[in-house]
């Protein structure tokens, strides 16, 4: 059964750059009232929607959605490395059911996942441990992406298998809202980096460590003003909350993924994740928002709701 839904930002910079007091502080504290909120649903699995950041997925093999058997955190910006406790049975369940929906989703005995699938599971399991998970892993980074119909179709067929499921299920949408963060392209990328976006391969100490303080070094950019990414559009962002709040699932279906990426950034395509989250609800869903700040310091329009089944 479906207990409830946790959709947040997530930054790889909340531990590196700081933000001004007042906002770290009002983002602490939701973060507080969204983890209670988890240990008041008292879940047993998670089912997390989570983008890539060209760690896990390449070009080599690029599904639009794959479904966890196995996998790992792979540690990066801060967060935990290791195996990710995925009950296995149940993740095949859902591989199956999601299937037999008309929905073709991959996958995955060696699934890898950053801090965009492992950031948010380590924030929320401050008074609940929610890492008893099935990650949902889709496409928002590499082109071609899925279109809205099709991740709302992901979400609304594992929403109907999980309130099928005994267990009590939490369902978390990681990502969005508008940022650019400083990700290659495969059209521009050099020779090395065109190898890397398709062949992928792990990074080293030193080179994880060198993209890590580049990150930062944008962020404080992006806060003083120097930037040459797109800036966070704080009028985008309420849109989508806007729409979330009232259920309106099909706000972005006419927008062409060129227009999404000049207005909400590269990243803003991570706003898929919350779709599908909310879609999995069902219709009817409740929804409360928790937080929103364009925090410039984590390159990111920070956002949380909370959200239950009707």
């Amino acid at each position: 059964m479906i207990v409830g839904s946790v959709c947040i930002s997530h930054s790889p910079l909340i531990e590196t750059n700081r933000a001004q007091p007042r906002v770290e502080e009002r983002f602490g504290a939701a973060l507080d009232k969204a983890a209670g909120f988890v240990a008041q649903l008292e879940p047993e699995l998670t089912v997390l929607f989570y983008p890539d950041h060209l760690n896990g997925f390449f070009y080599n093999l690029l599904p639009s959605f794959c479904i966890g058997i196995e996998g790992r955190s792979i540690g990066d910006y801060g967060t935990r490395a290791g195996a990710l406790e995925i009950p296995q049975e149940r993740a095949m369940e859902m591989a199956r059911s999601v299937l037999e929906q008309g929905v073709d989703a991959a996958i995955s005995y060696r699934m890898e996942v950053d801090h965009g699938a492992a950031q948010p599971m380590e924030l929320l399991s401050a008074r609940h441990d929610i890492s008893r998970v099935i990650p949902v892993f889709i496409n928002c980074a590499a082109e071609p992406r899925p279109t809205f119909a099709r991740v709302r179709a992901l979400g609304r067929a594992v929403g109907n298998w999980a309130r099928a499921t005994p267990e009590r299920v939490l369902i978390v949408g990681s990502g969005g809202l508008s940022h650019d963060p400083p990700m290659p392209s495969l059209a521009t990328a050099t020779p090395e980096i065109r190898a890397r976006l398709i062949d992928g391969g792990e990074l080293d100490a030193e080179q994880r460590a060198a993209r890590e303080t580049r990150a930062a070094e944008e962020g404080r950019a992006m806060a003083a003003g120097t930037s040459p990414l797109l800036p966070l559009d704080p009028s985008w962002d309420r849109m989508l909350l806007d729409a979330f709040l009232t259920r309106n699932l099909d706000v972005l279906d006419s927008s062409p993924d060129e227009e999404i990426t000049g207005t909400g950034g590269r990243g803003g395509h991570e706003i898929r994740t919350w779709f599908a989250a909310l879609a999995a609800l069902g219709d009817g869903y409740r929804a409360e928002e928790l937080f929103y700040e364009p925090i410039s310091e984590w390159i990111a329009g920070m956002g949380m709701i909370r959200a239950t089944a009707a």
